[in-house]
């Protein structure tokens, strides 16, 4: 199974991103997916999860009202809408495949992982 996490780069602060992560080699509908990130000198982060069929989703405080987990079934793909972007946002934002149909914040519930897309916020 792989993941490969795309849509990220440089944007000034109050701006948006979205980011892709697309997952091959097995089936996407049994899993939730989760997005992390880990920003220079710091731990890896839990940011967002999206469950199985959608129907729940999961978003750290300092996210909330300003990102958005959604999935595409057909395209295997899940997104990560990033609105009113700030330099604390600046990271490396990982997408991982959970190892069951609902999943929370903690990383030992995911068991794949991509290897990650730069989001740097500066103006």
């Amino acid at each position: 199974l792989q993941l490969v996490e795309s849509g990220g780069g440089l944007v000034q602060p109050g701006g948006s991103l979205r980011l892709s992560c697309e997952v091959s080699g097995s089936t996407l509908e049994d899993y939730a997916i989760g997005w992390f990130r880990q920003a220079p000198g710091k731990e890896r982060e839990f940011v967002a999860s999206i469950s199985w069929n959608g129907d729940t989703t999961n978003y750290a405080d300092s996210v909330k009202g300003r990102f958005t987990i959604s999935r595409d079934y057909g395209k295997s793909t899940v997104y990560l809408q990033m609105n009113n972007l700030t330099s604390e946002d600046t990271a490396i934002y990982l997408c991982a495949v959970a190892r069951g149909p609902y999943s929370g914040s903690s990383q030992s519930n995911y068991q794949y992982w991509g290897r990650g897309t730069q989001v740097t916020v500066s103006s």
